[in-house]
């Protein structure tokens, strides 16, 4: 996803062929581009939902709106119910109606978009409320506002970017971000609610049940831990009662990756067979490894030791798991970071600071 505003027209097709190819690798399925005035909106699409007709930028029924999006909202259905009125154009989860800038609220999923307005010319991008897709902001020289998938794509026109952060709104007529995400507990410096398992639980599975909204096929990552292996027993349990079910069959696929005999190979084997899933397992060598990590530096876009240690044999398995014509994989991702299962959580002075860098 690309957005570039108050730009200079006579080089719009300049900017179009370069940026847009760097972020190509993101969607293979769709090349989409919208330009008003000096305004501009590209999309690189990796369809999920609705393949057929929700190629992006996607347009209000008189195209005066205009939306690039990339993720996933979960409660579309529930926001075409409540809207009777409009005429929707596609199947797709993220097809736009008026609402303003409040909308943002509405939506419950993974997402990063940009949306213009070319009735006055303004444009607001925002990001999901923990960052889950990536987002960044870029400022020209001449004033003109980049924002990007990836920074790749800003860092040739642009003199200053910066992380778009999580759970922010940017508005051109405002002219700088606001967070729209005010959870009661962000504010919290330790927080009060008692332990409540039941309600962890329920909290778990709504939340992977609602991520298997997919018209493609699809599997989940499975180390053998206790993450993934949750993920993947829920999906087992539930994919039968979802339409995916009744598109891609109630067979579940599950991924591992690891070197010639890793514990987590064994586990993860271990867990399939319980399931009942129909288990891939792919091996790499350590110059495998070596080889991948200038690609891995790439795409990740950082030099952080522990984030290309921990992506290079995913790197390896998606470009496995891709071949099999897998379009979207659940994983255990994350968790870790949320409850503190890292080791060195146990090192937190006090309950203000774990819960700081939980958050």
């Amino acid at each position: 996803m690309l957005s570039l505003t108050h730009y200079p027209v006579h080089v719009l097709k300049l900017v179009n062929d370069k940026t847009c190819w760097r972020l190509r690798h993101r969607g293979p399925d769709w090349s989409g581009l919208h330009q008003h005035g000096d305004c501009y909106l590209a999309h690189q699409r990796l369809a999920i939902v609705d393949p057929a007709s929700g190629d992006q930028p996607l347009f209000n029924e008189d195209k005066t709106v205009a939306v690039t999006v990339n993720g996933e909202i979960y409660n579309h259905k529930e926001l075409r119910k409540s809207l009777p009125k409009h005429k929707f154009r596609t199947g797709s989860d993220c097809e736009y109606d008026e609402y303003g800038e409040e909308f943002v609220d509405m939506l419950d999923g993974i997402f990063s978009f940009v949306l213009l307005d070319t009735r006055d010319n303004s444009f607001i991008a925002a990001r999901d409320a923990i960052g889950v897709t990536s987002l960044y902001i870029g400022w020209g020289q001449d004033g003109s506002i980049w924002i990007a998938s990836e920074l790749k794509a800003l860092h040739d026109d642009c003199d200053h970017f910066e992380h778009f952060p999580p759970g922010h709104l940017y508005s051109s007529k405002q002219g700088g971000l606001r967070r729209w995400y005010n959870p009661p507990w962000f504010s919290k410096a330790i927080p009060s609610n008692p332990y409540d398992p039941l309600a962890l639980r329920k909290a778990l599975e709504s939340a992977v049940i609602k991520r298997l909204m997919t018209d493609v096929p699809f599997g989940v990552l499975l180390s053998g831990g206790l993450d993934s292996s949750l993920v993947a027993s829920i999906t087992a349990r539930h994919l039968a009662s979802t339409s995916a079910d009744k598109k891609l069959g109630s067979q579940l696929h599950t991924f591992c990756v690891g070197l010639e005999n890793a514990p987590d190979m064994k586990f993860a084997r271990e867990v399939a067979e319980y399931l009942g899933s129909v288990h891939h397992e792919f091996h790499f060598t350590l110059q495998d490894g070596i080889d991948a990590i200038e690609d891995v530096i790439y795409h990740t876009e950082s030099y952080d030791v522990t984030t290309v240690r921990g992506s290079t044999p995913m790197f390896l398995m998606t470009r496995k798991i891709k071949s099999l014509g897998v379009k979207m994989v659940l994983s255990g991702e994350g968790s870790d970071e949320i409850f503190g299962g890292y080791l060195y959580f146990h090192k937190a002075p006090n309950k203000k600071e774990f819960h700081r860098e939980d958050m």
